[in-house]
């Protein structure tokens, strides 16, 4: 019993000098499994309790079982010594130096102009509603009051993409594309989503309409082929020219500032009747030489495109108003050029 009691503290000692020593994590797990590994020389002294007797087994155990507490303790200290070591820097560093930031990124002026109309119409109880880019003749033009010798439906105006498509794109009330099918295009504005939304529910009707929109217009200060509308369309009953003008009042305000002033003056579009061209000013307009500036157009929805989504025009009234972004983006920020929008230049996007 002396002689294996004996032999504990040496082995003991040894053990923890060779797991103190290891350079890495590598030689520590090495040094684990020489020592206390289910053939290490520890373990194998442990096994060696079975040839004791019973009145020796209990103190021996008590000592065995000590010496692998402590170098198991051993063991996880020098771990997390190396651990840390791996982690540090390989060459000298200043931790007294600023931290590297990450820069933040920023929404893109249009996406943080469009966010700002449809927090505006939420004020007032307006939905956002969305629709396809590629859409048909009956959904852009035949449902809206557009007759076919229209100039918006020349292919010198419209990006046309394919013909006699049937049942591509099936609105939300069954029927399919361009009832019965007509050219599939990109979508000239999004009041199409206007017309899909009123043949999916019945009146009253409340909804803003953002997206992307496409023209064949030659890319220039003003002008690019590729740009964002928002359209706001109102449907119930007793709806007057007197609402629209009070929802533009409210949400131009919001935009562009408390000094804001509307007038409407008489238009012609096919799908409202009477139709308007909405003009604003306030110091901004002033300060840049002008009185007023067209900002929109609107009017009240024409009583044929209330027949034509099942609408009776005897008991609803509405009005529908559209502008596009980039109008407003250049008004609010003093930006010269539409193009900027679009070049993904840094310099100026990082500005807003």
């Amino acid at each position: 019993m002396a002689g294996f009691l004996d032999e504990i503290e040496p082995l003991k000692q040894t053990a923890l000098a060779e797991l103190k020593a290891a350079p890495d994590i590598a030689a520590l797990e090495q040094t684990k499994g020489a020592w206390i590994g289910p053939n290490g020389r520890f373990t194998a002294l442990m096994k060696q309790l079975g040839t004791l007797s019973k009145e020796e087994k209990p103190a021996a155990g008590k000592l065995i079982n000590a010496a692998k507490v402590e170098l198991e303790a051993a063991l996880a200290e020098h771990r997390s010594e190396l651990e840390l070591a791996a982690a540090l820097p390989k060459h000298p560093t200043d931790f007294t130096l600023p931290g590297r930031r990450r820069t933040l990124g920023k929404l893109h002026p249009l996406t943080q102009v469009t966010e700002d109309i449809v927090r505006a119409f939420r004020k007032i109880g307006f939905a956002v509603a969305d629709g396809p880019e590629i859409e048909d003749e009956y959904h852009c033009f035949d449902a809206l009051n557009t007759p076919a010798d229209h100039p918006a439906r020349d292919s010198q105006d419209t990006f046309y993409i394919a013909t006699k498509v049937e049942n591509v794109f099936p609105s939300p009330g069954g029927e399919g594309r361009g009832e019965g099918g007509r050219s599939s295009l990109l979508r000239t504005h999004t009041s199409s989503v206007q017309i899909r939304v009123m043949k999916s529910q019945p009146p009253p009707v409340r909804i803003i309409v953002p997206g992307r929109v496409y023209r064949r217009d030659n890319a220039d200060a003003t002008h690019n082929p590729t740009f964002h509308q928002i359209e706001g369309l109102y449907v119930d009953k007793n709806v007057t020219v007197g609402d629209l003008k009070g929802t533009v009042e409210f949400v131009f305000r919001e935009l562009m500032g408390s000094d804001v002033k509307i007038r409407f003056r008489p238009h012609y579009f096919s799908y409202t009747e009477p139709s308007y061209e909405i003009d604003f000013t306030n110091a901004l307009v002033k300060k840049m030489g002008k009185d007023w500036l067209e900002i929109a157009g609107c009017g009240m929805v024409h009583p044929q495109v209330f027949e034509t989504v099942g609408y009776d025009p005897a008991v609803w009234t509405g009005w529908a108003f559209g502008f596009g972004i980039e109008r407003i983006a250049m008004l609010r920020y003093g930006i010269n050029d539409i193009r900027l929008f679009y070049e993904n230049d840094v310099r100026f996007l990082k500005q807003f």
